[in-house]
């Protein structure tokens, strides 16, 4: 992402990430997780937006969703309840890569 020009993106670009809260957790994943922030909008990164949760807790969430109801996750666009997408949104959210340090 950082290669890209989005100064010249007329209406800005969007970069979802998606970590596990382990790659977060501590000192060190707060000082790695900030410096990817700043690099990011350092090279004019307009709008970025993270998904914190690991595949297991999404899985159980479709198993139980009754256990999940406050869960929220970024979609594509715009966030959502995770219980409340369809299956097969939830399968796509579930499959998409998860990100660590």
């Amino acid at each position: 992402m950082a290669k890209l020009d989005h100064f010249i993106a007329s209406n800005g670009t969007l970069y979802n990430q998606k970590f596990l809260p382990s790659a977060l957790a501590g000192d060190n994943g707060l000082k790695n997780f900030s410096g990817m922030v700043r690099g990011y909008f350092d090279k004019k990164g307009m709008h970025v937006q993270f998904n914190v949760v690991n595949r297991d807790i999404l899985i159980d969430a479709q198993k139980n969703p009754e256990k999940y109801r406050d869960l929220v996750v970024r979609v594509a666009g715009y966030s959502a309840q995770f219980v409340v997408l369809a299956k097969d949104v939830q399968d796509d959210i579930i499959s998409r890569t998860e990100q660590t340090f």
